[in-house]
């Protein structure tokens, strides 16, 4: 069968065969898209001369092993095409690992845009793991993309989506609100299946070797109350509350008063029925609103994981808004994912399927949008590793109760809900991905000059939490 393809100039059209639609494509692109430079040309008579040289194969069976060993350097994976043929690529050292392409539209998809592709191709099922496990494939993708294995027009497809991110990451009141919904109203239900009891759905931390992910995440909430300084009497804002457990904590442990607000009705109406099962619906105040509409000031101000979904264009609105809402004296933690390289664009799969509308900035970005706020950065630490380490409990927990997660959606979820853990925690592994924590005031004053305060009031909570009775299972 063949192809219509316009000639260029306005000429007539050609017939191209199917075999060449490939390359054709390709051409085309270099022509129309310079940021797609020479090297294109140098693809295009590699692979065109692999498949001359093979018997019977097809010019995109040919492409498809050039892209292949262009981005997998070392390691051992095996890989199955569509037509049934089977190539072993790497350095052969490693375990073995092995996928199958179920159509040659599959492999075609990966080629042509592998960021978005491989999480497309493995949740509709065109892309199967045949030996080892998804997280062990995706960290030697990541491994061998980090060593710049990778075919140039992956570099420029970076690029584009640069240049275009404020597109993707535009979130006025309506536009945040139906992105948080995507994500966070899901079934309740699902959280359950592999969250702590207490549904912290945010980096860990780990403060020694073995520790379990409910120990670890009672630290986490334990170090940031510390930082915050919070005594009773205070009132606090929690943006981006969540399932309402850190704010529970500060009310409990510190003797404060709470207010935390969200886009998520789910995750409210839980936070609610929390605090009045425990009787502290007079002290904490969990709301249904746009952290922008909140009216202060506040003693001390909290934000935990909800950076992420403000997008660069936002930082100095967010920063703008937390000097509003803070007393003179106050004291503000802000905990975030960023990167550890500078500024890029968000993985497109996650910006799709997971995240729409969120971004994980440098911390480049995020000081210069403090700098310009006139807020002092009082302290600043970074968590490496920790989130990865919370991400591999979330990801064992959901594999081991993966057949609760598809009676209440279907297989096509749970394949695009492992990739995303999976995924994520690779990021932190691989990518150098962390968390950030920002100590924030409008005095230098406020703070001890020292941080020997941490461990004190850490001690001092600890003892607190002996103290109390406190149901970590979430309610709802």
């Amino acid at each position: 069968m063949k192809t219509p393809v316009d000639a260029p100039r306005g000429g007539q059209p050609k017939t191209v065969p199917r075999r060449h639609r490939g390359s054709v494509a390709l051409l085309y692109c270099k022509t129309e898209f310079p940021f797609l430079n020479v090297k294109l040309s140098s693809f295009l008579t590699v692979a065109l001369g692999l498949a001359a040289q093979t018997k019977g194969g097809s010019t995109m069976g040919a492409l498809l092993g050039y892209f292949l060993s262009k981005t997998i350097r070392f390691g051992n994976v095996e890989v199955e095409a569509a037509d049934g043929s089977v190539r072993t690529y790497g350095d052969g050292q490693g375990p073995r690992l092995g996928v199958r392409f179920k159509d040659r539209g599959a492999e075609r998809a990966l080629m042509w845009d592998p960021s978005l592709a491989l999480g497309e191709l493995y949740m509709n099922g065109r892309l199967e793991v045949t030996h080892g496990d998804l997280y062990d494939l995706l960290e030697l993708g990541a491994r061998n993309l980090v060593a710049g294995a990778a075919p140039p027009w992956v570099a420029y497809w970076e690029k584009a989506r640069i240049a275009v991110r404020n597109l993707h990451q535009r979130n006025d009141r309506f536009r945040a609100r139906k992105n948080i919904s995507s994500h966070y109203d899901l079934d309740h239900r699902l959280y359950d299946l592999f969250l702590d009891a207490d549904r912290q759905y945010s980096c860990a931390y780990f403060e020694r070797p073995g520790e379990s992910l409910e120990e670890a995440q009672l630290a986490k909430k334990r170090h940031i109350a510390a930082k915050l300084l919070i005594d009773e009497g205070h009132h606090a804002l929690d943006i981006g509350c969540g399932f309402g457990g850190m704010g529970l904590y500060l009310s409990q442990t510190a003797r404060a008063k709470v207010t935390g607000v969200t886009l998520s009705r789910e995750q409210q109406a839980i936070a609610t029925q929390r605090a009045n099962d425990l009787g502290l619906d007079g002290d904490v105040d969990f709301r249904l609103q746009d952290y922008r509409d909140v009216e202060g000031p506040f003693d001390r101000v909290v934000s935990v994981g909800m950076f992420e979904h403000v997008g660069v264009a936002g930082y100095d609105e967010y920063f703008a808004h937390a000097r509003r809402l803070l007393r003179d004296d106050g004291v503000m933690l802000l905990h975030a994912i960023g990167r550890s390289d500078t500024p890029n664009a968000t993985n497109p799969w996650i910006q799709k399927y997971i995240f729409p509308g969120g971004y994980l900035p440098s911390v480049s970005e995020v000081l210069a949008a403090v700098e310009r706020s006139k807020l002092f950065v009082t302290d600043m630490e970074i968590l490496r590793l920790h989130y990865a380490d919370t991400l591999k409990a979330w990801r064992e927990r959901f594999v081991a109760r993966r057949d609760e997660a598809k009676a209440m959606y279907d297989e096509r979820f749970c394949r695009m809900w492992e990739f995303y853990l999976a995924g994520s925690e690779t990021s932190f592994r691989v990518d150098g991905h962390m968390v950030f924590q920002i100590q924030l005031a409008k005095r230098q004053d406020v703070v001890p000059r020292t941080r020997t305060y941490i461990a004190e009031r850490e001690a001092q909570l600890r003892r607190r939490e002996g103290a109390l009775p406190i149901p970590w299972r979430a309610t709802g």
